[in-house]
């Protein structure tokens, strides 16, 4: 696995890349998990390149505290993928990815206004807004999505058609743990008894109870419900427990 920390000598080295290889593409913000590993398995198997990015993007969070403890451990993720067979990694830095601070933004104005986008205020801007600029610079054949963030994969799916952009984008089936929790880089940051509880916001979503006893199911086990909601045949769902915030969805 080559590794580049500078876009310009990442985009030198892909003009390079020549021919009609698939090339597949996995954004994420490290803290790796089995998560990220089946849509690197995936790409591995229906591209000749995988490339996968590691950026903890400032712009969608509106929550300074929530980006200062977002998990990190950069050593653990460059050990995983060295496993793997990925071809490239990607490490840019905040400084080239916003050269120009954030004055130019991707913004959609119907999807992204809704459940994760009410609760958190120009996130979908931020996660909008860098994919496009990773898309740019990556130039994949297909790039790869959880379905866990089932919102923010039509939104970029969205953007990507309405942009004309020769991008595939694969939605790939949430991985969970044993007991059902959805796996997420936030789960590190649970306690043991929180880790315990956390199983119940999937139990819940999938009961096919009417809304309001999915949150008054939820409140009697300790969730703080910032929403329950239903769109486009599906259940979605964000809850606290403790300082952690958890969000997941199924199809109903």
């Amino acid at each position: 696995m080559k590794i580049f920390n500078s876009i310009n000598k990442w985009s030198d080295f892909r003009n390079s890349i020549t021919g009609n290889q698939r090339i597949g593409f996995i954004p994420t913000m490290g803290a790796l998990h089995k998560g990220h590993i089946s849509l690197i398995e995936k790409s591995i198997d229906e591209n000749q390149i995988t490339i996968v990015s590691i950026f903890i993007n400032p712009t969608q969070f509106n929550d300074p505290n929530d980006l200062k403890n977002y998990p990190r451990n950069e050593k653990n993720d460059l050990n995983m993928l060295s496993t793997l067979n990925v071809n490239y990694l990607l490490l840019p830095s905040d400084k080239e990815m916003y050269e120009h601070d954030y004055n130019y933004k991707i913004t959609e104005k119907d999807l992204s206004l809704k459940m994760e986008g009410l609760e958190r205020i120009g996130h979908f801007d931020g996660v909008l807004t860098v994919v496009m600029k990773l898309f740019n610079i990556v130039n994949p054949t297909s790039a790869y999505f959880g379905e866990k963030d089932y919102q923010q994969l039509r939104l970029i799916k969205n953007m990507a058609e309405s942009f004309f952009m020769r991008i595939k984008i694969r939605p790939c089936k949430t991985i969970r743990s044993e007991d059902g929790l959805a796996l997420s880089s936030r789960n590190s940051l649970l306690t043991s008894e929180e880790r315990l509880i956390a199983p119940k916001f999937y139990d819940a979503l999938k009961s096919k109870k009417s809304i309001s006893e999915i949150k008054k199911r939820l409140n009697n086990y300790g969730f703080k419900v910032e929403y329950i909601e239903v769109y486009d045949e599906r259940i979605f769902g964000a809850v606290k427990i403790g300082n952690v915030r958890l969000i997941d969805n199924e199809k109903i």
